[in-house]
């Protein structure tokens, strides 16, 4: 098997935890880009993926902060999540002044939302994370069902078999 890695969610709560396994995986220096149309989920997973690390408090969407960073629990793999979101920003020069990749140098990862924008001022060696909700989601039964689809780039392309594995373990997930 090989990239991209599709599974579903049916809630909130499905999001959150295939969020927290792929944390699990993560090593420093890793980023991993958060795509999808606004309210597909992208904070949702990023809220997953904090827990998952033992953030401490709220973790919400950095909108109009851009950029927060979030100590993890000595237990994490990393010291620092560094949480951003590019919505915002007008150009890809604003992105590169957000200096994403300098700050996960030293025991850091970084969740990007609305990454697609962010793709060419953080380099190749990204996992790339699209959430898709239905095309109607007022219809009672795809109200929280989404698609979620992953390709890793450069670093993370070898790392397939391990996330897949991962991801496996959540109940009902894969497709």
């Amino acid at each position: 098997m090989t990239w991209p890695l599709i599974v579903s969610s049916h809630s909130p709560a499905d999001t959150k935890a295939l969020a927290g396994a792929l944390a699990s995986l993560c090593r420093t220096g890793d980023i991993i880009l958060l795509i999808g149309d606004l309210g597909a989920g992208k904070t949702a997973f990023a809220q997953g993926f904090a827990a998952a690390l033992g953030v401490e408090g709220p973790v919400t969407s950095p909108t109009f902060a851009l950029v927060r960073q979030y100590a993890c629990s000595e237990a994490a793999p990393v010291d620092l999540l560094i949480h951003a979101d590019v919505y915002r920003t007008a150009s890809l020069p604003e992105v590169v002044d957000l200096a994403l990749t300098e700050l996960v140098e030293e025991r850091a990862i970084a969740l990007i939302e609305w990454g697609d924008m962010a793709a060419l001022a953080v380099g190749p060696d990204v996992l790339e994370v699209t959430i898709v909700a239905p095309d109607d989601p007022t219809s009672e039964s795809s109200a929280s069902k989404r698609q979620i689809s992953i390709v890793g780039q450069g670093a993370w392309a070898g790392r397939f078999r391990e996330v897949a594995q991962a991801w496996a373990g959540v109940n009902g997930a894969m497709q």
